[in-house]
């Protein structure tokens, strides 16, 4: 698959987000975007999962000769609180694919079978994050864009994660994920960082107080 992002542009009032943004990519990469807090990269990632509208450019992603299968995870969890894990599940899947997956694919592999009868509410918030996936991932995307998606999780959630996102490469799939994490920054084929509403690539060479500087 192939995503390109044409000169996209975002204003909020006299405040503009993004100013011109461009890049492109490929299945199979990970693409990270860096940046401080307020910097525009959820913004980014809202209009390309198509929940916010750009004020100008644009992008496509395809596969092939037509359009990508998207799936996106905000920093929150849009999931129904008072519904259990198998009940936000049932609204993605239809009842033999959640069995089989739950059974041998990917939603066991984000260990989501553990706590399948578990209301939201009473989850952690690693449980969370590992639906939320779960949740996107329905309808296999070959575009997977994913907004801090391991903040604040233990090393065992982050490592289900990982995992899973591994396997979603080796099989043609793109990952762009806004993140501040080193571990995850080190994952990535490519690196950009988003400030005054552009992208300038960035390589980390381990100078943590560097990075901190350009993304502050």
């Amino acid at each position: 698959m192939e995503l390109t992002i044409r000169d996209l542009k975002k204003h909020y009032g006299k405040r503009t987000v993004l100013n011109g943004i461009s890049l492109s990519a490929t299945g199979g990469e990970c693409v990270g975007i860096l940046g401080g807090n307020g910097s525009g990269k959820s913004t980014l990632l809202s209009i390309l999962a198509g929940i916010s509208r750009a004020d100008g450019g644009g992008f496509e992603a395809v596969s092939g000769e037509r359009s990508a299968r998207i799936g996106y995870v905000p920093q929150g969890t849009p999931l129904m609180e008072e519904l259990s894990a198998k009940d936000n599940l049932s609204l993605w899947y239809d009842r033999k694919t959640m069995k089989r997956e739950l059974e041998s694919g990917v939603l066991r592999q984000l260990g989501i079978h553990e706590f399948w009868k578990v209301p939201v509410r009473r989850m952690s918030g690693g449980m969370k994050k590992r639906l939320s996936i779960g949740c996107a991932i329905a309808g296999d995307p070959e575009l997977l864009l994913l907004d801090e998606p391991t903040a604040a999780l233990d090393i065992a959630c982050k490592s289900s994660i990982y995992e899973y996102l591994a396997d979603f490469r080796q099989k043609g799939g793109l990952i762009l994920w806004a993140t501040h994490d080193i571990a995850e920054i080190q994952l990535c084929d490519k690196c950009f960082v988003l400030r005054d509403g552009q992208l300038e690539k960035y390589v980390y060479d381990g100078d943590i107080q560097k990075l901190a500087k350009l993304i502050q």
